[in-house]
């Protein structure tokens, strides 16, 4: 099998639930061998049922392949020695945990550095590491309030506020971080010394703002939701068909002028109000019922048809079901299959970042809890009697015999 190019970075995953286990998997599926630490109980996303396959968490076996498993207590002091001699060794750590729990437990940036000064120490947190809200909690949704995203998200103005379907502050954190790690690795190959990197829920549901900051930037006014359109340029969005619904991308004046060629309405180009991206922008509301009227007239397939004779961008509105079927999709190897040891053959995302030379990709399912306590505990020099003493205790956790 060809490796990934972060092969050869040992990663220390002490995260849980989502934005930290997606920084893991993207490091994981671009190489890294990365060791995911639970609590005895396990990650709390385990639990997150249903749906189940096979009695297993979907959404722990979709966040948490290509990783090693191994399950340490952490309240006793056997689990933190084991934990700290694997940080010692390892390149990466990534932590999501409160503010000042780590130090609690010893294991703070400061001191971690001291016993292993290469090592980058990735942090994930609902606000960051410093400012006024360090302390605070994070979730998904919080952050997509606070930042913005949720004012310009929804049908329009005077109706309530509605949230990005996908969890995408937790998503586009987790890539942030892997983004940040990364970075850190090149540098410290470069110079032996590690660092820390920290990003945020918030930061990252900000960044999905960049248009409409730059609006409220020029202008001193905030937009707000304006549906499936665009805030700078029309017509871009959805359109309702005979059976369904289309994306139309006319960012530019020339995909305009072809568009309106295409669906057999020159006459639109010399009005008025739809002649310049600045009028259109003016009258979207009466642009939208002149385009709808027109378009649901045909299929999604037949007007497809069409606009792509005519090398107009356009696309239908899949369900998630679809998209999985997409002929795209599936050359593009974004949903692969993998062999777990219970549930079997499972789906799951693919790797979306294709490199010529070292591929990377899905490699393995997501460990069962302590599926390779010990021979994780073995890899760090452990005896089989000091792995059973561990066992023993309740200072780790492994699965089978």
């Amino acid at each position: 099998m060809v490796k990934g190019p972060l092969d050869g970075m040992k990663v220390i995953e002490l995260a849980h639930v989502m934005a930290g286990p997606v920084a893991g998997l993207m490091l994981a599926d671009m190489g890294a061998e990365v060791i995911k630490v639970e609590k005895p109980a396990g990650d709390d996303v385990r639990r997150s049922v249903p749906p189940e396959i096979a009695g297993e968490s979907a959404s722990f076996l979709m966040v948490n392949r290509n990783k090693r498993g191994i399950a340490l207590n952490l309240k006793h002091p056997d689990g933190v020695a084991i934990l700290k001699r694997m940080l010692a060794k390892a390149d990466v750590v990534i932590e999501n945990y409160r503010k000042g729990t780590m130090e609690r437990l010893g294991l703070g940036y400061q001191e971690l550095r001291q016993a292993n000064p290469g090592l980058i120490y990735a942090e994930i947190s609902g606000f960051g590491r410093t400012g006024p809200y360090a302390d605070r909690g994070g979730f998904d949704l919080i952050a997509q309030g606070m930042s913005g995203l949720m004012s310009i998200t929804g049908e329009g103005p005077g109706r309530p506020p509605v949230k990005v379907g996908a969890p995408v502050s937790d998503i586009t954190a987790g890539i942030l971080l892997a983004m940040g790690v990364a970075a850190a690795y090149a540098q410290r190959l470069q110079t032996g010394e590690g660092q820390k990197v920290d990003t945020s829920l918030f930061e990252a549901a900000i960044t999905h703002t960049y248009w409409q900051s730059a609006i409220a930037f020029a202008t001193g006014e905030s937009p707000g939701p304006m549906g499936s359109a665009h805030p700078l340029n029309a017509p871009y969005q959805a359109f309702q068909t005979a059976d369904g619904w289309i994306n139309i991308g006319a960012a530019t004046q020339p995909t305009w002028e072809r568009l309106v060629k295409i669906i057999g309405a020159p006459e639109l180009n010399d009005d008025p109000r739809f002649a310049v991206n600045s009028a259109r922008m003016a009258h979207r509301p009466e642009l939208e019922e002149t385009l709808n009227a027109t378009f649901r007239t045909r299929t999604t397939d037949e007007w497809l048809a069409l606009l792509e004779d005519g090398g107009f961008p356009a696309g239908p509105v899949l369900t998630v079901g679809q998209m999985h079927r997409d002929p795209q999709a599936q050359a593009r190897e974004m949903v692969v299959m993998t062999d777990h040891p219970v549930a079997g053959a499972v789906e799951t995302i693919g790797l979306p970042v294709k490199f010529s030379e070292t591929p990377g990709g899905v490699r393995g399912p997501a460990p069962m809890l302590g599926q390779h306590t010990r021979a994780v505990l073995s890899d760090q020099g452990y005896s089989e009697a000091e792995i059973e003493a561990f066992l023993s205790s309740g200072a780790a956790v492994a699965a089978g015999p």
